[in-house]
């Protein structure tokens, strides 16, 4: 992948991490409900996933309208990726340092829909106490936690990578 292909993925990496960090922020100021809210969490997923597409559209016009596979998908992984680090790191130091009493608040929010749904789709009540009592014992905002969450999220993501770069991949005509 060109230098410059690479450099604009990065850079909208950085674009993206900053978006994030100031949506998560800005979410956490004015309702921590929409940080629990599954709206919220579908809009920063649409996000990056928008991010990422961006990438490899410019990766692709800087590399003269051809894109291999393998540089599309590396040109979507790069500003996902940093993007997704940006988030984690932002979460980490919120609610463990700045903080710690919102991720209780959070957790016990997260607790109650994930009970709430549970019902709506008709678990019986050893399932329900099972998962609520699981909750309770986790720290998500604790660095393995918070790691392992980014690597599923890194994994979804890493799929529609996939496909995007699938669509987007365009290899120059050879002449036989």
């Amino acid at each position: 992948m060109e230098k410059l292909a690479k450099s604009s993925s990065i850079n909208l990496g950085l674009y993206l991490s900053l978006t994030l960090v100031l949506l998560i922020l800005a979410a956490y100021a004015i309702n921590l409900d929409l940080l629990a809210g599954g709206l919220y969490g579908i809009f920063l997923f649409v996000l990056i996933i928008v991010f990422g597409i961006i990438s490899v559209v410019k990766a692709k016009k800087i590399s003269g309208g051809f894109l291999s596979f393998k540089h599309s998908f590396t040109a979507y992984f790069i500003t996902v990726s940093l993007g997704i680090l940006a988030s984690i790191l932002i979460y980490y130091i919120l609610f463990n340092f700045i903080d710690p009493e919102a991720a209780e608040v959070l957790k016990e929010k997260t607790i109650e829909a994930t009970a709430r749904n549970m019902q709506r789709f008709g678990a019986d009540e050893d399932a329900i106490s099972q998962t609520m009592n699981s909750m309770e014992d986790q720290n998500s905002y604790s660095i393995p936690s918070l790691l392992i969450g980014a690597v599923f999220q890194l994994a979804i993501y890493s799929i529609i990578g996939l496909i995007v770069a699938a669509f987007m991949k365009k290899n120059p005509e050879k002449d036989y």
